[in-house]
């Protein structure tokens, strides 16, 4: 068995009684839902290192991935993989401006996640330490089963000047409706 079908059957017990779809809810389509105002962390060495959401979202069109972690195995052999891999076509095709990866990490974990992922000039990566934009959401999930802890449900999104504009959310140890190749329909 591969390390991430162990990882989502460690994780499929405590998948059925955890996720609920009342998070997905929250931010449905076309629900003009605003993005919550909350602080963000750039990779360091990024000017400036520490954003706000309001910042980062203001008058521009975004694809917005999270995963529950830096290099856990569906999120760096899968997930992540499809927004490098498309990256070109969400910015010029489809007009995304920018895409964004975000996960319960710190910056630094991300930088090097990032870095040893060749998504340098693809996909930023955006660190939120304390939660408080997963929580925001409503999408906050306890992962601690897999030794995790607290950490965020799978998601995409496309945030068009701080608004919600489509959003997919899975499960844990899912990965069906994320990928950047079906975000790629809602542009």
């Amino acid at each position: 068995l591969s390390i991430a079908t162990m990882f989502a059957r460690a994780l499929l017990p405590f998948t059925r009684r955890s996720f609920s779809a009342a998070a997905a809810k929250q931010v449905t389509k076309g629900s003009n839902v605003i993005v919550p105002g909350v602080q963000l962390f750039l990779a360091p060495g990024s000017k400036p290192p520490a954003v706000s959401t309001e910042e980062l979202f203001r008058n521009r069109k975004v694809a917005l991935v999270g995963v529950p972690g830096a290099f856990t195995p569906v999120c760096s052999l899968k997930h992540v993989p499809s927004f490098r891999d498309h990256a070109e076509e969400l910015k010029k095709k489809k007009g995304v401006q920018e895409v964004y990866c975000i996960s319960v990490n710190d910056p630094f974990t991300m930088k090097a996640w990032g870095e040893s992922m060749s998504c340098v000039g693809k996909v930023s990566m955006l660190a939120d330490p304390s939660g408080a934009f997963t929580n925001a959401l409503g999408l906050a999930v306890d992962l601690s089963v897999a030794g995790l802890g607290t950490r965020s449900l799978r998601y995409s999104m496309i945030v068009d000047n701080g608004r919600i504009e489509s959003i997919h959310v899975e499960p844990p140890g899912s990965l069906e409706t994320t990928s950047a190749e079906n975000l790629l329909k809602d542009l």
